[in-house]
């Protein structure tokens, strides 16, 4: 069985791109903190996350950079050889799902007064009342 479930903050804002195929995915790399502390000190992993299709969409347009997320997918490892030759080992979850776990600054509540407008007086057209 290969599946993950991590919660955590974006490092950087996601980077989107499109096969050749035009297939979105989209890239960021999730800060999880570890359940334990070295010594007093809090140590973070720094996990991969690619998405596909219309996930890679959605995390492109409404994550950011900060942004709590909760992560399910698998373990994926891949290799290729680099411009000097070397062999590169890559091991990345690719997501599944993932859930936004905080509203971002657009969607925050407008804390203005809902009833600033109180003690005017409001016209209704009683051919508009469904009684």
């Amino acid at each position: 069985m290969n599946n993950v479930v991590l919660i955590g903050r974006l490092v950087r804002d996601p980077d989107m791109r499109y096969t050749p195929n035009g297939v979105a995915v989209t890239t960021f790399t999730l800060a999880v903190d570890r359940p334990f502390q070295n010594g007093g000190k809090k140590e973070t992993d720094f996990i991969p996350i690619v998405t596909w299709r219309q996930l890679a969409e959605n995390c492109a347009n409404y994550l950011g950079k900060g942004r709590l997320v909760a992560v399910q997918g698998r373990i994926q490892t891949r290799q290729y050889e680099n411009n000097e030759g070397r062999r590169i080992y890559v091991t990345e979850v690719v997501a599944d799902t993932v859930r936004f776990l905080e509203r971002s600054e657009k969607q925050q509540p407008d804390n203005s007064d809902p009833f600033a407008g109180e003690g005017r007086e409001i016209e209704i057209d009683p051919g508009e009342l469904p009684f």
